[in-house]
């Protein structure tokens, strides 16, 4: 992977086969959850990013290093672990509703949820719309 070559690219993909392909019966019922809520969030149509990635919209990125791509301004995939929310730009701006979202944990991008009907749909559905905007107003490079 270390070569340069983009894994993650948005294709052409069938959205409702790959999650008819969610082993777990709750993770297969979060997806489609996931898949409204963002739906409704964006706007956007769902669409595959890689192998398992399901991506709404999308946005140029360009770093100082002069690496560039293309990749989903807001997103999901059905974990065996967990569910994760991708929201491109962090959670700055954002500590308000995490703290009223119910369990979670996160990393730089990514929000982790171990049982999506532990956490407040309606927060999280909020979360997605504002970083979704942000991302698609953001200027890069």
């Amino acid at each position: 992977m270390g070569d340069g070559t983009l894994r993650t690219v948005e294709n052409d993909g069938d959205v409702a086969a790959f999650l008819a392909s969610v082993p777990d019966d709750r993770r297969r019922e979060e997806a489609h959850t996931l898949l409204s809520l963002h739906e409704r969030a964006t706007g956007q149509p769902a669409r595959m990013w890689g192998g398992s990635i399901v991506g709404f919209g999308r946005y140029h990125y360009r770093y100082a290093s002069g690496r560039e791509g293309d990749a989903a301004a807001a997103g999901f995939s059905p974990r065996k672990a967990s569910s994760t929310v991708y929201l491109p730009l962090g959670f700055d701006g954002l500590e308000d509703d995490l703290a009223r979202l119910g369990p979670h944990t996160t990393s730089a991008s990514c929000l982790y949820t171990t049982r999506l009907d532990a956490v407040d749909l309606d927060v999280l559905e909020g979360m997605v719309g504002r970083s979704y905007a942000r991302v698609v107003a953001h200027v890069w490079g």
